[in-house]
């Protein structure tokens, strides 16, 4: 009975893990793509902006993801002007920055912590003598993949009908200060537009992801089903 139980909480803590790892995995891609910071300042004409002309943005979103993903604490990235260099974001941005780079670890943790649940939950059901508990597994995956949908539907449809709102409540609840405000370069690269698409982005990537993995449970479960009759 007992082993039961555990086994119950255990399913249902991989069906409820999956989703975090599909959005977290959806979101590191996001933070770590070139081709997304590229596509957002080319489709809002960022590299048009009078203040913006003269600057290389490919060699600033290298520089940004590798802050992401490095030690480094603050930000500094430098830029010519009339020839002359001078530091491009100011003290204000940088402590932006390294509060979003404290949420990308955070981001990095989840996801590392989720999919090493997910992985060790799968592993256990899949080399278990008995062959039921591969329909275990099978239903688990199918279960949170469909909770993830429901996540990212009900995601994807706050996006459309109230971004402003959501993206003002976002930095209200994640940051401690207003510098996500800090008038600069910062809100020239990005702005409000290009994180839509972001979360857009991030929204339909979980979703294909889950529609892959639900895809995969729900046939194996079909294919056993016939396969038992």
């Amino acid at each position: 009975m007992k082993m039961k139980v555990l086994g119950i909480i255990a399913k249902w803590l991989f069906i409820l893990c999956l989703p975090f790892l599909l959005l977290t995995a959806s979101l590191g891609w996001a933070i770590n793509s070139h081709w997304l910071y590229n596509y957002g300042f080319e489709k809002y004409s960022v590299v048009q902006t009078p203040e913006l002309a003269e600057f290389d943005l490919e060699r600033i979103a290298d520089e940004l993801i590798g802050y992401f993903n490095s030690g480094e604490e603050y930000l500094s990235i430098t830029a010519t002007r009339d020839g002359e260099s001078f530091e491009l974001f100011t003290p204000e941005e940088t402590i932006h920055f390294k509060d979003v780079k404290g949420l990308i670890r955070l981001d990095y943790w989840v996801l590392g912590g989720t999919l090493l649940y997910v992985l060790a939950y799968a592993a256990v059901c899949l080399f278990w003598r008995r062959r039921r508990y591969w329909r275990q597994l099978a239903r688990a995956v199918f279960g949170g993949a469909c909770l993830t949908l429901a996540f990212m539907l009900a995601l994807g449809v706050g996006t459309l009908l109230g971004f402003d709102q959501l993206f003002w409540q976002f930095h209200l609840l994640f940051f401690s200060n207003e510098f996500w405000s800090a008038e600069g370069y910062m809100l020239l690269l990005f702005t409000e537009e290009f994180f839509y698409d972001a979360a857009l982005f991030c929204a339909l990537g979980s979703a294909g992801l889950a529609l892959i993995l639900g895809g995969v449970g729900g046939w194996y479960l079909i294919f056993s089903r016939r396969r038992a009759t």
